[in-house]
């Protein structure tokens, strides 16, 4: 896993790469800001990552525009999570931040930051819940 660079080295931070991880993120706590969608869960004991390590994914669908609008937009992310992540974020979490469509690329970076930090506190002080179930392969609406 590559690190993101971090000004706290007391708190290691890593970029989540596989799908599965992601899908856990995706079953748990969830906040929606103007900006982009939280997605966070606290790790179990039993999984085989670092318990101090904070992992963060990124993750912009084709809702979002074209490839160039994607990056863009992926980039900002990734800079939100650089620069609030090794001082809020919390050891033992993994967290997924979504890109929102005509909102990401677009908004005000300061108010990005600004809101990350409050969907953090949010997040860490809601109860863990039970993982939502996730739908059966095959199974469509009629």
């Amino acid at each position: 896993m590559a690190a993101i660079r971090s000004d706290d080295p007391t708190r290691p931070t890593a970029v989540l790469r596989q799908r599965a991880d992601f899908l856990k993120a995706a079953s748990a706590q969830r906040k929606g800001m103007p900006g982009f969608l939280l997605q966070a869960r606290k790790r179990r004991e039993d999984e085989p990552v670092a318990p101090d390590l904070i992992r963060v994914g990124f993750t912009c669908s084709k809702k979002l525009g074209n490839a160039v609008a994607r990056n863009r937009a992926k980039r900002r992310l990734r800079e939100i999570a650089r620069a609030v992540l090794p001082k809020a974020g919390r050891p033992g979490w993994d967290y997924v931040l979504v890109g929102r469509p005509e909102a990401t690329a677009t908004r005000d970076f300061a108010d990005m930051l600004a809101e990350f930090e409050t969907v953090l506190t949010i997040i860490h002080d809601l109860p863990i819940s039970p993982p939502r179930p996730r739908k059966p392969k095959g199974s469509k609406r009629k």
